[in-house]
């Protein structure tokens, strides 16, 4: 499904279900030593995905640690994104060489809960949401835009090293499948590349699920 949503030279593998009684990976279990059960099996499976991606593009089986805000730490040259959620995990990854850096993202189709739509929309996009659910009621744009600017930060952080928040930045979702994203804070790269002001990003939505993908070229300057 979200191999769909990037581009060729990404690895992507995903399942809809864990693997009975699988233990934690050595290396990882003290990232999930206090976390319930369905948090568990969570990060086991999608943590064996990403091995199995890497795996694909030639690198041996690593714990896969995570750092300061919890986002995965990949082999040196490797840039990658887990996502989970009920029924679903997955992950992807690349070479630098192919790309900057990836975000993925999936959430159920679902509606949001009541008063969470507010906390994560900024000025024209509370108007947008509204004229897409009139549109094309089958689709929960509310959940869809926050899986999105899930998958905006998820791009992001690697490049910058700092937060991004909900109201950092607004989209403009296309129907069809697309969505752009303009950043209203500073974008300054800790790599020296152009700063990032705008991604952009595919989305689909498939067996009960929202699924979101944001790519950086690897030379921004060049694209």
């Amino acid at each position: 499904m979200i191999e769909q949503l990037l581009p060729d030279g990404v690895v992507v593998v995903e399942t809809f279900e864990d693997v009975a009684g699988e233990q934690c990976f050595p290396g990882e279990e003290s990232l999930v030593a206090n976390a319930v059960e369905t948090r568990r099996r969570e990060f086991i499976t999608a943590r064996r995905c990403a091995r199995d991606a890497l795996a694909k593009l030639g690198h041996a089986p690593v714990p896969i640690r995570a750092g300061p805000k919890r986002e995965p730490l990949w082999p040196v040259g490797v840039v990658g994104s887990i996502t989970h959620t009920t029924g679903f995990r997955a992950a992807a990854v690349a070479s630098q060489d192919v790309l900057a850096s990836i975000g993925i993202d999936t959430e159920r189709n679902e509606r949001m809960p009541d008063g969470v739509e507010e906390t994560i929309t900024v000025a024209r996009e509370p108007e947008m949401l509204a004229a897409l659910s009139r549109t094309f009621p089958a689709i929960h744009w509310g959940r869809l835009l926050f899986s999105a600017k899930e998958s905006v930060y998820k791009a992001w952080y690697p490049l910058t090293g700092r937060w991004l928040g909900f109201e950092d930045a607004r989209l403009t979702i296309d129907p069809m499948g697309s969505f752009a994203a303009a950043l209203l804070i500073d974008g300054t790269r800790t790599d020296g590349e152009l700063p990032l002001v705008a991604l952009r990003g595919r989305f689909i939505v498939a067996h009960g699920l929202i699924a979101t993908a944001v790519t950086v070229p690897s030379n921004p300057r060049a694209a």
